[in-house]
């Protein structure tokens, strides 16, 4: 399909903290990462492998309050 897409992921968690964090994913575009994303959050038991900064973090869904997805332009 695309080559390799990036997606970056503002997540807020239930205790009020947030955290920016990148997905990528190889020949998908960004529209199903963040699909995919957004259905592995959308089960209790799920979780989400990222990246914040240099360092693979595992996001839990029963502790994410959020999700914002970087903005592809201006927000007015």
């Amino acid at each position: 399909m695309v080559g390799s897409t990036t997606v970056v992921l503002r997540v807020k968690f239930i205790g009020g903290a947030q955290m920016d964090v990148t997905i990528d994913e190889v020949d998908v575009g960004e529209d199903e990462v963040v699909d995919r994303a957004i259905a592995a959050l959308s089960q209790d038991s799920g979780v989400l492998r990222a990246r914040h900064g240099d360092r693979l973090v595992v996001v839990f869904a029963r502790g994410v309050a959020a999700v914002e997805i970087a903005p592809r332009g201006a927000v007015l």
